[in-house]
Parts: structure tokens; C-alpha cells; sequence
């Protein structure tokens, strides 16, 4: 695939400044596993292999195991993730799908069991940032497989 053009260099401007600051913010609100495995099954819906290469690397990182990453495609057919992470995912699924499901109220009713009100809306910014990334990195077709992960500060 080609690259439609280097969004790199977009990076420093003003739109780019402020989708970095939005990233840094919602990075700090959420677990890191979980958010991880956010960005993973956004991205596995959206179709963005960019984002997927990265964030699989991310996750790895993070010291998310293979299994869970390889399963995350089929997560409720599997025991691997716990009923908080269920939570996101399935909010994450309804609101990456947000024209065709509208975010159904039996899914915001299990999901406030497992978030409380500052959680979900970090969670919430945390799928709207990665469905930008998506739909950013998709457009442009930026090039997939050079990305390396930084070392997690401890």
C-alpha cells in the first residue's frame, strides 16, 4: 500500500498538537493493559493495520500475554478477560460502531456496573481517541511495520 502523504510533518501543527495532548490525557486516565486492549479491538473493527502493528507492540509491552492479544478478536467466545475488561470491550465495540448501534442503554447499564462515572468517561475519550488515530492513519494510508515501542516509564 501507498502512502497518500507524510502526516508526520502534521504532527507539530496546531490539529496535530491537540490530538497528542488529547492521547497524553486520556493515557494517564486509564489502566494501561486495558486501554491497550482498547486501542487493539478499536483498530481490529476500523480495519487500521497501523494501529494494530503498534499497539500489539504496546501491549507486549505493557506485558499483555499472546494469548490475550490473539483472542481479543474473539473475546466473549474466550475466559481470558475479566468482567471490567468485558465491560470495555463491549463499550468499545458499540461506540466504534457508534452509526449502527447508538450506543444502546442495556450496554451503558452493564458497563456502569464495572465504571464509575469518571472511568467511563475516560474510557469514553480513550475509544474516541483511538477512532481518530484510525480514521487519521487509514485516510493517509501511513506506512505499517517500522514502528517501535518506547520503554514504559516506570
Amino acid at each position: 500500500m501507498t502512502s497518500r502523504l507524510d502526516a508526520t510533518k502534521y504532527l507539530t501543527s496546531g490539529m496535530g498538537r491537540a490530538m497528542l495532548e488529547l492521547s497524553s490525557q486520556v493515557e494517564g486516565s486509564v489502566e494501561r493493559r486495558l486501554f491497550e486492549l482498547v486501542k487493539i479491538r478499536a483498530s481490529q473493527i476500523n480495519g487500521c493495520a497501523y494501529c494494530l502493528n503498534m499497539h500489539t507492540k504496546d501491549a507486549r509491552l505493557a506485558g499483555e500475554t499472546e494469548q490475550r492479544i490473539y483472542a481479543l478478536n474473539a473475546w466473549r467466545e474466550t475466559p481470558f478477560f475479566s468482567d471490567r475488561e468485558r465491560a470495555a470491550l463491549e463499550w468499545t465495540e458499540a461506540v466504534t460502531r457508534v452509526a449502527d448501534t447508538h450506543v444502546p442503554d442495556e450496554i451503558y447499564e452493564r458497563v456502569k456496573t464495572q465504571f464509575d462515572e469518571a472511568e467511563l468517561v475516560a474510557l469514553t475519550f480513550a475509544i474516541v481517541v483511538i477512532n481518530s488515530w484510525n480514521r487519521l492513519a487509514t485516510s493517509f494510508r501511513i506506512p505499517v511495520g517500522s514502528y517501535q515501542p518506547r520503554a514504559l516509564a516506570v
